[in-house]
């Protein structure tokens, strides 16, 4: 269980050679005793994530996870809850890619949405019935400002995330009173390896910064926040330029 301050005793990472779930993992690993479970393929990231964990003090197991196996999902998350209560999961895994490619190479197209809407979804509702199941939990979804509003320049991308981000809000919506909490994450442009190599876009922030926004997001019950906080702004104003204006925007 949470406890009166906010410290949660376990952790399951979806995605879990993610650098903002392992992030988040680290900053509450300081807090207290943790126990984490990391969702992933098998590699050696994976191993230098339960290592890394490990020296931070935190208690960590592994259960094997792929995002597209869709049909293993309830079976993963039931190795994942074996050793007791979950208290807050996130939802951390995803793809980006080259955004041209993404449109014009039909198994790349599908494999985004399989991964980041379709393999998202399910674990969601997977996540769902178990924490009913044992009366609490926190679940974070991280999404992207890039859902918000689907521009030109990564729209394969962006329509993935638009759907995922509709699915954890109204998950949230549909577990209000029921002792679960949804909070959905909107990052701007992250400095990880999966931009690396790309221009920044303005406001760029660390997996660090990301955590933080996390955790305060999950102490207070947020159901929607952005990182950074003024990007709340920015895409307010987008959101509502005419797509004739938009579409000639440098974004």
């Amino acid at each position: 269980m949470i406890d009166a301050v906010g410290n949660p005793q376990s952790l399951l990472l979806l995605g879990g050679t993610s650098e903002i779930g392992l992030a988040v993992a680290r900053r509450y690993a300081q807090r207290r005793p943790l126990r984490v479970v990391l969702a992933a393929r098998p590699s050696e990231r994976l191993d230098a994530a339960v290592e890394e964990l490990r020296g931070a003090g935190a208690t960590v197991s592994t259960v094997e996870f792929d995002a597209k196996d869709t049909d293993a999902h309830p079976g993963v998350l039931d190795k994942a809850f074996a050793d007791g209560d979950i208290d807050v999961a996130v939802v951390a895994f995803g793809l980006l890619g080259d955004a041209e490619q993404a449109w014009q190479d039909h198994a790349r197209a599908v494999e985004l949405a399989q991964v980041n809407y379709t393999g998202a979804v399910s674990v969601g509702v997977a996540l769902a019935e178990r924490m009913r199941r044992q009366g609490h939990g926190r679940i974070v979804a991280l999404s992207s400002v890039a859902g918000e509003r689907v521009r030109r320049s990564n729209f394969v991308y962006g329509s993935t995330k638009a759907g995922m981000d509709g699915f954890y809000l109204g998950l949230g919506e549909a577990l209000r009173g029921e002792g679960i909490t949804v909070s959905v994450v909107r990052p701007g442009f992250v400095h990880s390896k999966m931009t690396e190599g790309m221009k920044p876009a303005p406001l760029p922030v660390t997996p660090e910064q990301v955590a933080e926004v996390v955790t305060d997001a999950v102490d207070k019950r947020k159901e929607l926040v952005w990182a950074p906080a003024p990007y709340r702004l920015v895409m307010s104003v987008l959101r509502h330029i005419p797509r004739v204006v938009f579409r000639r925007l440098p974004i």
